[in-house]
């Protein structure tokens, strides 16, 4: 069983700053690209920032600047740091891996993970 576990979420004043942590479980032996979508209340789910295992990242533009991805290989685990909180940052931040691939050579694909409230009020 493979499962993406997040953390990190939480309430923030507008400027200021939160890092969400985004940790693959299980017997996993390579991960291709991981990173995170966010979805604000009657909107659809948007990209917010991707990084792939050679390095490639991907940000929206209203990220840009502001958000940084990195990964942790060797843990499975992606971070975003988040700064420059703005109110319309508000939203359910979802991790996502693209390709994974097990330690028993069996591929998943489109994995997610259970989603951490990130809201940015006064």
């Amino acid at each position: 069983q493979v499962q993406l576990v997040e953390s990190g979420g939480g309430l923030v004043q507008p400027g200021g700053s939160l890092r969400l942590s985004c940790a693959a479980h299980g017997s996993i032996f390579s991960i291709y690209a991981m990173g995170y979508y966010r979805q604000a209340p009657g909107k659809q789910r948007e990209l917010v920032a991707t990084l792939a295992s050679g390095g490639t990242t991907n940000y929206a533009d209203s990220v840009k600047g502001r958000f940084t991805i990195s990964r942790a290989n060797a843990e499975n685990t992606v971070y975003l740091q988040m700064n420059s909180l703005k109110p319309e940052d508000t939203a359910v931040y979802y991790c996502h891996a693209d390709r994974l691939l097990r330690s028993d050579y069996v591929w998943l694909y489109d994995l997610w993970g259970q989603g951490t409230q990130v809201t940015v009020s006064s």
